[in-house]
């Protein structure tokens, strides 16, 4: 008997199985034929070299892709929530600057750090119990201690005895104010206006309400800043030369 040629074939039969496999049977129980299937590998280095992503990204959907996402909507959110907030305009009181639709911009950060909205600013502001329950975009006219009359004899608005030229900005037609005022902003307030006067409810029209139609500086949400839609109009929202030579408020009592 040749027992070399046994131990051959023995040899050629029994070999061991390939790491990370079981072995084969190739005989079920209802003699159909099974494959073994491969056993989970242990995660190495090497195996994240082939793309196996681990930690966070291994349990998302999309890996590293739906992670990057996720960081940007938290981009979003934190901008949105502290710095800067986009408000679509809601009706036709700030016309021609500002038209029905368009979004801006409303920087949060613009009065964060001990500056006070300025006499021309474009702000949005929330109304509630002083003008309603919503929030509002107008122009600052008046600032605390300022006092706001309307009218001079050519028509216009003077704030601490100086008359300003609203043509820059006022809606083409209308009038500085259909409704006579004279009034002493209190501090810490603000007297606003809208651009289209015949179309606007603004602090005119709470004169004798309380509060007397005067905005708390801090109910306003921000300054508008930018025009951010539609593409066409994009464009920044500056203060206009109006009320640059308007005296401090002393000066209009002394």
């Amino acid at each position: 008997m040749d027992t070399e040629a046994q131990h051959t074939e023995r040899d050629r039969s029994s070999r061991p199985s390939e790491p990370g496999f079981t072995t084969p049977d190739t005989e079920g129980p209802e003699g159909r034929s099974r494959f073994a299937l491969p056993t989970r590998r242990r995660r190495t280095p090497a195996a994240e070299d082939e793309g196996v992503h681990t930690g966070l990204s291994y349990w998302l959907p999309g890996g590293r892709i739906s992670l990057t996402l996720l960081i940007c909507l938290l981009f979003l959110l934190l901008l949105n929530t502290f710095v800067v907030r986009p408000f679509e305009i809601p009706s036709g009181s700030m016309t021609p600057e500002l038209r029905i639709g368009d979004r801006v911009l409303v920087n949060k950060v613009a009065y964060r750090f001990g500056a006070g909205p300025e006499r021309g600013d474009i702000v949005v502001f929330d109304g509630t119990e002083y003008f309603g329950d919503a929030d509002y975009i107008k122009r600052v006219v008046g600032v605390g201690g300022d006092r706001v009359v309307c009218c001079d004899t050519e028509g216009r608005i003077e704030v601490n005895g100086r008359p300003v030229d609203e043509s820059g900005f006022l809606h083409p037609g209308d009038s500085a104010s259909s409704v006579p005022f004279d009034v002493v902003v209190p501090g810490g307030r603000l007297f606003l206006l809208g651009d289209h006067r015949s179309a606007s409810s603004d602090s005119r029209d709470r004169l004798g309400s309380p509060g007397g139609g005067m905005v708390p500086v801090d109910r306003v949400i921000g300054r508008a800043d930018w025009i951010a839609w539609p593409a066409a109009r994009w464009t920044r929202i500056t203060r206009p030369d109006a009320y640059a030579d308007v005296p401090a408020p002393d000066g209009a009592h002394g």
